[in-house]
């Protein structure tokens, strides 16, 4: 069953925008409710909370990084279902990642002790840190069918340029968070593991919030027309491509690290630096996600309506905007990234250090660009062979800038190395792009 008045409009500058302002808002809001876990916990004076819940969350959120790949794939799919006016098919695609992610979710809960035993060993710290992060974790997990389930809905959302109900989600589970870090921590003294039933309350919260922003699709039959929701093609589809885009993004993290173990050779000081100039890239991942996220759901829609003309203008005008955002980012990096430094580090010596390689952080938001946003674009078009494909070149592109400038420049030959290779991923998906338009 299809819809004509689910076809892509003309796209606009203004339709970008109303795209891309959401998620940005959105993006600004992540770092402030980790400095709130860490603030609360370190009311109580002393170090190894604040270590436990630190090292907690960030094993956490890695083995739920793993399952990102819901977020971006739902996103491709849902955006052509929405093209080709399918809206039972748009339903179905949110009946399928909301299992998904549920049973995802429960699996994690069933291999808890294991994943923690695991996480210890690779990353160990001193009993008491580990008792007190194992209590966390412990608490925490039981949210991981939330957690996971919350990537597919926001996937679904974008897809119909719903970035407002996403800026909503966040706020949402980010203010029941921290109103009950405080009460659960600073009121009832229960310490990290109040901490852990706060996230735990919020992303279950956060589930119903998002499921209630995607009621207009449970009050029609389609979601639950399990015929569809298990059609073995589509299943197989949309299994190719989040394997896809798992790979490309496993990839990806392993350029990061060992960008920052090649770092950890130059001693203690360089490492310091190049973790509080990574926090630049972050920035630039925040600010221009908005405009790859409009890509996303602006070219999926067009694929989905075989429209190439629509495709093109709206690959043209998401990159025209994420253009502007990083030049206005590079130029304030310029201006004021020695401020920001400052405001990271305290320490004189590694103050030096990262203003040493600030130049790196000023080409960075452009030369990044054009990674970020052909991989919306691929995104849109669920053209994740590509994206995983030129990954892979560009992380042997890496390789070999590595081997070749870290010996001869050191640190600054492993910036130049890490740039490249955002330079070659945005090289090499532009080379595919016309194959991607002859798809359509």
């Amino acid at each position: 069953m299809t819809d004509a008045t689910l076809a892509p409009r003309e796209v606009t500058h203004a339709r970008v925008l109303k795209i891309a302002f959401p998620i940005v808002l959105s993006n600004v809001t992540i770092p402030i409710l980790g400095a709130v876990d860490t603030g609360v916990v370190g009311q109580m004076g002393e170090a190894a909370p604040i270590g436990a819940v630190g090292l907690g969350a960030i094993v956490l959120s890695a083995v739920y990084w793993i399952f990102g790949f819901l977020r971006m794939g739902t996103t491709g799919l849902a955006a052509q279902a929405q093209g080709q006016g399918n809206r039972a098919e748009v339903a179905a695609i949110l009946t399928r990642v909301l299992m998904i992610g549920f049973v995802a979710g429960g699996a994690i809960i069933l291999v808890q002790t294991p994943l923690i035993w695991a996480a210890f060993r690779l990353a160990p710290a001193s009993d008491e840190v580990e008792t007190l992060a194992s209590g966390y974790m412990a608490i925490r997990i039981w949210s991981a069918p939330a957690a996971i389930a919350i990537f597919g809905i926001t996937g679904w959302l974008i897809a119909q340029e719903r970035t407002r109900g996403v800026l909503v989600l966040q706020l949402w589970m980010n203010g029941v968070n921290v109103a009950l870090n405080f009460l659960f921590v600073l009121g009832f003294g229960w310490g990290v593991n109040g901490v852990a039933f706060a996230t735990f309350l919020a992303e279950w919260s956060g589930l119903a919030m998002g499921l209630y922003l995607c009621r207009a699709a449970f009050r029609v039959p389609d979601w639950r027309n399990w015929a569809r929701v298990f059609e073995r093609a589509r299943l197989v589809r949309m299994a190719q491509v989040n394997s896809d885009i798992l790979i490309r993004s496993l990839l990806l993290q392993m350029i990061f690290l060992s960008f920052m173990f090649l770092g950890a050779d130059f001693g203690d000081v360089t490492l310091a630096a190049n973790q509080v100039l990574l926090q630049f890239l972050y920035i630039t991942a925040y600010a221009l996600d908005g405009f790859a996220f409009s890509a996303e759901a602006l070219v999926g829609q067009a694929v989905g309506a075989r429209a190439v003309p629509t495709l093109r203008r709206a690959a043209i005008v998401s990159s025209a905007w994420g253009l502007g955002s990083a030049l206005v980012l590079a130029f304030g990096f310029w201006l004021f990234g020695n401020d920001i430094v400052a405001v990271m580090a305290k320490n004189i010596e590694v103050q030096e250090a990262a203003a040493a390689y600030l130049p790196w952080m000023v080409c960075a938001p452009v030369l990044a660009l054009a990674s970020f946003m052909f991989d919306g674009i691929f995104i849109g078009a669920t053209r994740t062979a590509d994206m995983r494909n030129m990954m892979a070149l560009s992380a042997v592109i890496y390789a070999a800038a590595v081997l070749v400038l870290v010996p001869v420049y050191g640190n600054h030959g492993l910036w130049m190395a890490l740039l490249v290779s955002f330079a070659a991923r945005g090289a090499t998906l532009a080379a595919r792009y016309p194959a991607l338009e002859r798809a359509v």
